[in-house]
C-alpha cells in the first residue's frame, strides 16, 4: 500500500500519510507524491479545499509526520548518495507549495508534529490540534536547524519565541501550540474523526464554506500564554549571542528569584543541543525575520548543503542514543559561526524553482 493515500469526496480533497511504522517520517517518494496530488488539484476545479492527517499502527490519525526520514539521510550521506541533495530540494518546494496553495489547505495535527511535519502544517489556512499533539522543532539535537520554513514561521512569533523554540527545540502540547500562534484550534482526538467524515457530508458551494465549517466546528479561544514565554525568556532569546544567552541564564539560575529552576533547566537542556548549530540558528531566525518565505527557503537549502559537509549526519545516529556534544569555552562564541556564514549567503544561484523542474513545478520566488 502507499505511503501517501488521497481521494476526493464532496469536492475535498483527503490525504493521508500512511507510514504510521515510521511515525509517517518522510521519505523522497512520499514528497513527490504530496507535490503532484497537490498540483493537480489546484488545478481541478471540482477540488474546494485540501484536508491532510497521519495515521499510526492502529488506524488514522494518533500521530501526523515525525519529520524526515533521519536513516535515509544517514544511509545517504554516507554512500554519497545524490538523492539526499534532492530530498531537500523538493521538500522545501512541497513547503513553499503549501505556503502559497490557493485553496484552503487543513492539516489535523494530531500526535507528533516535529521537523518535516511541521513543514506541511504550517503554511495551512487550518492548524488543527488535540490534547495528543506534541509539537517541535528539535534539530538542534542532531547536529542540524530548523528547517522546512522554520526561520520564517518561528520568527514571525512574538518577541523571541522564535529564538527559544529554535534553539532549545522545546515540545509543545495544544494549547501552547494556539497560544503562540503555530496553530489555528484544538480539538479533543476522539471528535477527529466526526470532524473529518463532515468534511464530505454535505454540499459544499466553495472552500471558503469548508474552511468555514471546520473552524465553526471546535475551539478557537486563544489560551494564556505558556508559562515558559515569560519576560525573563523573552530578555534573555533577544540577547545578540548564544554566549550571552548563556551567561544570562546562569546568573538567573543561581539567584533567588523564582525563575531560576527554569533558567538552570534552560542551560542543560542548551548543553546537550550543538554549540555550532546553536549559534547558526541564531542567525537563521533573526536574518529570515526580515526576508520572504522563498528567500529563506533557499537560505535554508543551501544551509543544509553545508551542514551535512561541515558535520555530516552519517556521523549521528539520531535514532540510537549517542554521546553529548562537545562544548569547549569558546563553543558557543561567534567566531565559530563565521565559516558558516561565509559559505551560506542569503542570495544564492541555487534556485528552488529551476532545481525542481523536473516536477514540473512553478517558480516559487
Amino acid at each position: 500500500m502507499s505511503d501517501v493515500l488521497y481521494e476526493i469526496k464532496s469536492g475535498v480533497g483527503l490525504i493521508t500519510l500512511n507510514r504510521p511504522r515510521a511515525l509517517n517520517a518522510l521519505s523522497l517518494s512520499m514528497v513527490r507524491d504530496l507535490t503532484a496530488c497537490l498540483l493537480a488539484w489546484r488545478d481541478d476545479a471540482k477540488v474546494l479545499a485540501v484536508a491532510i492527517r497521519g495515521s499510526h499502527k492502529e488506524g488514522v490519525f494518533g500521530h501526523f509526520c515525525a519529520g524526515g526520514d533521519i536513516r535515509f539521510f544517514h544511509q545517504a550521506a554516507l554512500a554519497g548518495d545524490p538523492s539526499l541533495e534532492d530530498f531537500f530540494t523538493e521538500e522545501y518546494t512541497l513547503n513553499h507549495l503549501i505556503h502559497s496553495y490557493p485553496k484552503p489547505y487543513m492539516a489535523f495535527m494530531d500526535g507528533i508534529v516535529m521537523g518535516g511535519g511541521m513543514g506541511l502544517s504550517q503554511g495551512a489556512a487550518f492548524r488543527l490540534v488535540t490534547e495528543r499533539t506534541q509539537m517541535a522543532m528539535p534539530e538542534t539535537h542532531i547536529g542540524l536547524f530548523p528547517d522546512v520554513g522554520g526561520g520564517y514561521f518561528l520568527s514571525r512569533l512574538a518577541g523571541a519565541t522564535g529564538e527559544f523554540l529554535g534553539l532549545t527545540g522545546q515540545t509543545l502540547g495544544a494549547a501552547e501550540a494556539v497560544a503562540i500562534g503555530l496553530a489555528d484550534g484544538q480539538v479533543h482526538s476522539s471528535q477527529l474523526p466526526t470532524l473529518w467524515e463532515g468534511l464530505t457530508g454535505q454540499s459544499w458551494s466553495d472552500g471558503a464554506a469548508v474552511l468555514h465549517w471546520l473552524r465553526s466546528q471546535v475551539d478557537t479561544q486563544k489560551p494564556p500564554a505558556p508559562v515558559w514565554q515569560h519576560s525573563h525568556m523573552q530578555q534573555v532569546f533577544a540577547l545578540p549571542t548564544v554566549m550571552a544567552m548563556l551567561d544570562a541564564l546562569t546568573t538567573l539560575s543561581q539567584g533567588p528569584g523564582p525563575h531560576a529552576p527554569w533558567a538552570q533547566s534552560t542551560l542543560d537542556v542548551l548543553h546537550h543541543r550543538s554549540p555550532l548549530m546553536l549559534c547558526v540558528v541564531l542567525e537563521q531566525i533573526r536574518r529570515a525575520r526580515g526576508i520572504t518565505l522563498a528567500e529563506d527557503l533557499r537560505m535554508e537549502r543551501n544551509m543544509v548543503r553545508h551542514c551535512f559537509h561541515h558535520r555530516p549526519l552519517a556521523t549521528v545516529k539520531p535514532w540510537k542514543a549517542f554521546a553529548p556534544w562537545r562544548w569547549t569555552k569558546t563553543s558557543s562564541r561567534s567566531g565559530s559561526l563565521s565559516g558558516f556564514q561565509k559559505s551560506t549567503p542569503l542570495r544564492s544561484s541555487l534556485s528552488l524553482a529551476k532545481l525542481g523542474r523536473r516536477m514540473h513545478t512553478p517558480c516559487v520566488a
